[in-house]
């Protein structure tokens, strides 16, 4: 039941962690519950560099930034995920899946719809929006105590091939087995996701890392401790809604959904397990 309990609680960090470091026992642990994940013949294709290096830290918080201004000033950020964005209870509820902008600026509320639009682009660029949310974006990873990198193995990773596929598969399982323990451990995790969204940026990364030409860079994870009164972002989102069983789970064929009370009797039958032992 801990580790069912472990992964209902864990949740993507949207807020700042505390200035804390994080202690050796901990790094440790969460690299190795990592390295303990299933791969291909146990290829173990996964790679991890752990970051605390303040220097480190603040020079790809920098780029990460830099990157989130340029999508935003661009218009890339709305038109790539615009299908995953929900702007009330009743679309998150029918929907179940993207996530729901329920903590905005009281003057934006009206015009959260408005915001996809040229005029809206047009708008903030002139109002300096996306560098707002740049700095701001530099800002929280660059509070980061640890940056937890994750690469592959080139020799496994090959795209277009099965090599490719099984090991992403497995950088996959490697990655989820960090979840869990990180919730454990009272850490919070975020994917710093902007660099990725522009080549170049992704490739400065690489270089501040020094990444050897036979690793691929596939994610940078920003870590820390969360504090018990942490305030939500001006602006933030929740992504909390699950889809339904019927809406991702067949019996025999999927032509037959599975009913939605199965996983009600899945949880006390596992309830009822640990209440015995």
């Amino acid at each position: 039941m801990e580790l069912f309990e472990a992964i209902r609680r864990w949740r993507t960090t949207n807020g700042p962690f505390l200035p804390d470091p994080v202690s050796p026992e901990h790094r440790r642990a969460l690299v190795e519950v990592a390295g303990m994940a299933p791969s291909h013949f146990n290829n173990q294709p996964w790679r991890f560099v752990l970051v605390d290096d303040r220097e480190k830290i603040e020079e790809i918080a920098r780029v990460s930034g830099e990157s989130m201004t340029r999508v935003f000033e661009e218009g890339t950020f709305f038109k790539r995920y615009r299908p995953y964005f929900r702007f009330s209870e009743k679309e998150m509820e029918e929907r179940r899946d993207g996530i729901y902008f329920d903590q905005l600026p009281r003057i934006l509320r009206p015009f959260t719809r408005q915001v996809f639009s040229g005029t809206a682009q047009s708008l903030m660029n002139r109002f300096g929006v996306p560098k707002t949310l740049g700095d701001d974006n530099r800002k929280l990873v660059a509070g980061s105590p640890l940056l937890l990198a994750v690469l592959l193995d080139r020799t496994e990773y090959r795209p277009g091939e099965l090599s490719g596929f099984y090991s992403v598969f497995g950088m996959g399982a490697a990655v989820e087995n960090v979840w869990p323990a990180t919730a454990a451990l009272g850490m919070g995790i975020q994917f710093i996701s902007f660099p990725m969204e522009v080549p170049e940026s992704c490739r400065k990364v690489q270089a501040i890392l020094g990444i050897l030409d036979d690793l691929e860079l596939m994610a940078v994870y920003r870590r820390g401790y969360v504090p018990q009164d942490a305030r939500r972002p001006t602006i933030d989102w929740s992504s909390r809604q699950r889809k339904r069983l019927s809406q991702y789970v067949f019996r025999n064929s999927c032509a037959v959904p599975e009913a939605d009370d199965a996983g009600a009797e899945v949880g006390a039958r596992v309830g009822a397990e640990g209440e015995g032992r």
